[in-house]
């Protein structure tokens, strides 16, 4: 059985458990959401935005509450933790606003005559299985669009998560949302496909690993369900030689150290023109041992622990195998010696496609910077992965980091800023980082029945 546990990653320590949801309650969940879409697609609009609004206050008004509850389940620094409550806040703030005009009719022009228009509704109950690393984040942006849409949801959180996601839960009962709008559930992995499979469930989110990805698909698949999933990364990160060395380095710092390098679209291969290399090699290492390491109630704290000790141990597998086959470190590379979850910010070069580490993705404190000879290496490597998530380029020339940004194989580019998300922002990538796109106009474009609607020529509406 799945096991839902807070486990503080600063100190290895179980602090709560969660009992796993029964059967008998799973069936409860996918009933009661079932009856809620009855009534809450035939709602009125208004109505949907100012339940987004009223949540979007109340995360507002806990924000310290909510981020100190991660700090412990996921070891998310205070600082951090609030910064990820003001993006919800926003999500849910431009689905209020957006909302109504996503929803507008979409007028047609039939060559046959008559009129015709698109009419976008939802489609009913919809599962979110959801990550450990942006515990609240990740929720809003499946949440917040498919509500403004007339879906109902059931959320199964990551097992490490279980005191944020009855937080969550709570801030809608306390919204006013009316019963089975928003179902927590702390299901199985077992119990999860159960969900998928039941006629009443229309869709499944999961944002996650690839494992985890395909097995969800292979579910939804069978019981022809819509998928939407948001998988790993192992995003490119380029300075051309003409680019700004001080911004690079520190766009460079914070889009690969920031949540302890726990972010699917963190930039984890980092390829520097090399007349740039040596000086932004320097750079980036007295940048690395800069970091604060600490606490995550501390307010002076960057990073605190991985989430896990198995996060850890993969990492450490990771990084030994690369200095086996003879990789360098340049900084850091050993787990700090206290309890929990720890590990130094690390650096490392000469890293080649022998090496696991090369072709998987790296969930941690770990940078790995690479030589290349000029843009065509530069896209060639950035190319040269299972992964198609974003991507980043840093160059003073804009035209030529646009024609770059053409020829690179990501859902998302990035130019002289380093990699990141905003409620209006699609968000999604290509090739083994899944399918489907999240936030922006495009976030109510998924689990969304464009329904056809058409009068033959003459008649009188």
């Amino acid at each position: 059985m799945t096991q839902y546990a807070v486990t503080n990653p600063a100190t290895g320590e179980v602090e709560k458990t969660f009992p796993t949801a029964t059967d008998d309650q799973v069936r409860t969940a996918i009933e009661v959401a079932h009856r809620a879409f009855s009534d809450w697609r035939q709602s009125d609009v208004a109505a949907r935005a100012a339940l987004l609004n009223r949540v979007a206050d109340l995360y507002a008004e806990r924000r310290e509450a909510l981020a100190e509850i991660i700090a412990r389940e996921m070891g998310k620094p205070l600082f951090q933790g609030g910064i990820e409550i003001d993006i919800v806040v926003s999500i849910y703030r431009y689905y209020a606003e957006q909302g109504p005009s996503l929803l507008a009719d979409e007028p047609l022009s039939p060559s046959s005559g008559g009129s015709a228009v698109i009419r976008k509704q939802g489609l009913g109950v919809l599962l979110g299985i959801m990550p450990w690393n942006f515990p609240y984040y990740q929720v809003a942006r499946f949440v917040a669009p498919n509500l403004m849409l007339g879906n109902t949801i059931l959320l199964k959180h990551a097992p490490q998560c279980p005191e944020s996601a009855a937080a969550m839960e709570q801030i809608f009962r306390d919204a006013g949302a009316a019963e089975g709008l928003y179902v927590n559930l702390y299901a199985s992995n077992e119990q999860a496909a159960t969900v998928i499979a039941d006629s009443r469930v229309q869709g499944v989110s999961l944002t996650g690993s690839e494992r985890a990805g395909a097995a969800v698909a292979e579910i939804a698949g069978r019981n022809l369900k819509k998928v939407v999933l948001e998988l790993g990364g192992a995003d490119p990160f380029i300075v051309l030689e003409d680019a700004d060395l001080e911004l690079a380095v520190q766009q460079a710092l914070i889009g690969r150290f920031a949540n302890a390098g726990q972010a699917c679209n963190a930039a984890k291969r980092i390829l520097v023109d090399r007349r740039l290399h040596d000086d932004f090699l320097d750079a980036f290492q007295q940048a690395v041992e800069s970091i604060a390491v600490g606490a995550p109630q501390d307010d002076a704290t960057f990073m605190g622990p991985l989430s896990s000790e198995s996060a850890l141990e993969t990492l450490e597998a990771q990084v030994q195998d690369a200095v086996a086959q003879g990789a360098r470190v340049v900084t850091g590379g050993r787990r700090l010696d206290r309890p929990g979850a720890w590990y130094e910010p690390t650096l490392l070069t000469d890293v080649t496609p022998e090496m696991r580490l090369f072709h998987e993705e790296l969930f941690g404190p770990v940078a790995v910077v690479y030589p290349v000879d000029g843009e065509e290496e530069a896209v060639r490597l950035a190319n040269d992965s299972a992964y198609g998530l974003g991507a980043v380029i840093h160059s003073r020339d804009i035209e030529r980091a646009q024609r770059l940004a053409v020829r690179l194989e990501a859902g998302m580019v990035h130019i002289n800023e380093g990699p990141g998300s905003a409620a209006e922002l699609p968000f999604g990538g290509v090739k083994r980082s899944g399918f489907g796109r999240e936030l922006g106009p495009d976030g109510m474009g998924e689990f969304v029945n464009r329904k056809l609607v058409k009068l033959a020529s003459g008649t009188k509406s």
